[in-house]
């Protein structure tokens, strides 16, 4: 039994030693700041064969705009974007779900951006866009959602 502990107490502290020496990157959440968020219907081209998520169902294609506020200073990765969006009828126009969308990258101070979203055809409009938020990443976390080849293939963590 004394060497399985003892086995045990040398990896960890392996391990330990490993975690020391080779830290890995820093993923820190920075909270991004949006405001002035606003949605227009979206172009044909967007829109074009248009349905609901899980369904065969019609949906209506929109896109949601306004500004982000970085204030870290450093270009911001991967902002998940959260928010409530209610139809004329203060109905939910998509149940259970808060994030919205992403915003891929978030240079410092204020820029635009804008999210595609698609709402079932038959909740009455206008929409009503409430507690819109987004929170995002110091370094790339998600290599997939870069359409150029480059940016994948240049995927690090700086």
């Amino acid at each position: 039994m004394r060497s399985h502990s003892s086995i045990i107490i040398i990896l960890a502290g392996i391990l330990s030693l490993a975690c020391c020496l080779f830290p890995l990157p820093a993923l820190a959440a920075v909270s991004i700041q949006l405001s002035n968020i606003s949605y227009t219907n979206c172009p044909a081209e967007y829109a074009e064969g248009n349905v609901g998520s899980g369904s065969n169902m019609a949906a209506t294609c929109y896109l949601v705009q306004g500004k982000a506020k970085n204030p870290s200073g450093k270009t911001v990765y991967d902002a998940d974007v959260f928010g409530r969006i209610y139809d004329a009828n203060n109905n939910t126009v998509m149940p259970n779900r808060t994030r919205v969308g992403t915003i891929a990258e978030v240079p410092p101070g204020v820029s635009d951006f804008e999210i595609r979203i698609s709402v079932p055809a038959n909740q009455p409009t206008p929409l009503q866009l409430k507690q819109f938020k987004a929170s995002g990443f110091s370094s790339k976390v998600r290599p997939y959602y870069y359409q150029d080849e480059d940016d994948f293939a240049n995927f690090n963590h700086d």
